[in-house]
C-alpha cells in the first residue's frame, strides 16, 4: 500500500495532547512487534528551525523497524515526500531512571560511544507543511536511520565534538554543508536537553539506546542514489535511496 499524505491537525492542539498522539502513535508499532530502539532530537539546529519554521527543541522515538544498515537501501516507494539530514548518534551505556535519583543525572557520564548518522524524514502531512504540535504528533517525521561507524567517546572525542565539518552528499555532489556546533551549540548540548524532555514527556532512556542529537544541516529532498554524512573524525554513514 502506497502511502499517502493527511491533513494538518486542527490549530490549538496542546503541545502536551500532541505527545500523547505520538505516544499512541509508536504505542501501535511496539504492538505490531516493533521494538523500541532510542530517541531522536529534532529542531536542534538553526538552519533546520528556519527551514520549518519551528524554534522549540523536540523529541521523538525511532524504532528497530526503522534502522537502515550502513550502505543500506532505503524504499522510498514507501515515503511521501522524504529527506534526508546528517545525523551525530550517541550511544547509552545504561539505564536512566528520570523518576528516581537519576533525575538529575548527567547524561553525559552514561553515553559511552559516538557515531555518523542519517536520518531519512517523512512527514504525513500533504504539502510538508506543519506546526509545531503537528509534527511532535507525527513522531518528528521519523522514518529511517542509519547509523556509521562507533567510537568510544573518550575525552578528546568529546572536546572535538564541538566543531566537527559535516557534509551531506548526494551521489557525490555535497548538497549541504555544516557544523556540528550548529547542533545546539555542541551535541553534548543536545544531549543535556533531552534530560528534561524525556522526564517531561515519559520517554524512557535505557541502555543500548541511539540517541539521535539532531541534524547539523538543513534537510535536503531525498532522490533515488547514493546519500552520505561525512562527519570529520567520525567517518561515513550511508544509505542507497531505491524504489524497490
Amino acid at each position: 500500500m502506497r502511502a499517502e499524505a493527511v491533513p494538518q491537525l486542527p490549530p490549538g492542539l496542546p503541545l502536551a495532547d500532541a505527545y500523547r498522539i505520538q505516544h499512541a502513535v509508536v504505542g501501535r508499532r511496539l504492538e505490531r512487534g516493533e521494538r523500541l530502539a532510542g530517541t531522536k532530537l529534532g529542531m536542534t539546529s538553526r538552519a533546520k528551525m528556519a527551514q520549518m519554521g519551528i524554534s522549540e527543541v523536540i523529541c521523538g522515538q525511532i524504532t528497530d523497524a526503522m534502522a537502515v544498515p550502513d550502505g543500506g537501501a532505503v524504499d522510498l516507494a514507501r515515503l511521501i515526500h522524504p529527506r534526508v539530514e546528517p545525523e551525530v548518534a550517541f550511544r547509552l551505556a545504561r539505564d536512566i531512571d528520570l523518576t528516581g535519583p537519576d533525575a538529575e543525572v548527567d547524561i553525559l557520564a552514561c553515553v559511552d560511544a559516538v557515531a555518523p548518522g542519517l536520518e531519512i524524514i517523512d512527514s504525513r502531512y500533504a504539502d510538508f507543511r506543519f506546526s509545531l504540535p503537528d509534527v511532535v504528533a507525527d513522531n518528528t517525521s521519523a522514518a529511517f536511520f542509519v547509523v556509521g561507524p562507533w567510537w568510544a567517546l573518550d575525552e578528546a572525542t568529546r572536546e572535538a565534538l564541538g566543531d566537527l565539518t559535516v557534509e551531506l552528499v548526494i551521489d557525490g555532489e555535497v548538497a549541504e554543508r555544516g557544523s556540528t556546533g550548529e547542533i545546539l551549540g555542541h551535541p553534548l548540548d543536545a544531549l543535556r536537553a533531552l534530560v528534561p524532555l524525556a522526564r517531561e514527556r515519559g520517554f524512557p532512556l535505557t541502555a543500548g539506546q541511539i540517541l539521535l542529537a539532531g541534524a547539523a544541516t538543513a534537510a535536503a529532498p531525498l532522490r533515488p542514489g547514493r546519500v552520505q554524512a561525512r562527519v570529520a573524525r567520525l567517518g561515513i554513514a550511508s544509505a542507497v535511496a531505491e524504489y524497490a
